[in-house]
């Protein structure tokens, strides 16, 4: 599986610790983050990651950014994307298997390293269960193809 992955300054760090972990559990990472630290635009690198996931250079994304808001507000503006922020892998999980999100978001100044991996393994390992949500997810879809 791919993944994409994107971050913005106070990001780097803690992406390059789950780009680690991610490569050592046998996912290939495309990176589109940035590996500068000098404050820049996070807008940015939640568009790339979501166009890479929309387009199928990648199958899923992940990014952080400060609070994961931002990036995955960025990332929400491409059409076809399903990014969720999440905190605790509760809610990882269940925006897969109920919402089937394509991109995770969390923030690198909101949780720790491994509780970073603990999100990104609970979301990864999640399956969409389709049934009644995905009807759910059609009706969000066609919001975004109305711009109702």
């Amino acid at each position: 599986m791919k993944i994409a992955m994107g971050n913005d300054h106070s990001a780097v760090e803690m992406k390059l610790e789950i780009k680690a972990y991610l490569e050592d559990k046998g996912y290939e990472v495309v990176d589109f983050g940035t590996n500068d630290t000098v404050s820049c635009d996070y807008p940015v690198y939640g568009e790339k990651v979501g166009r890479a996931v929309a387009g199928g250079e990648a199958d899923l994304g992940i990014l952080i950014c400060g609070t994961g808001v931002g990036i995955s507000l960025a990332a929400n503006k491409v059409k076809g994307i399903r990014a969720c922020v999440c905190s605790e892998p509760y809610s990882a999980k269940l925006s897969r298997l109920h919402n089937n999100t394509n991109i995770l978001a969390f923030g690198a100044r909101v949780v720790g390293v491994e509780l970073a991996k603990m999100i990104v393994d609970q979301w990864l390992e999640a399956e969409f269960e389709g049934g009644r949500h995905q009807r759910r997810v059609d009706m969000i879809m066609e919001i975004e193809k109305n711009g109702k």
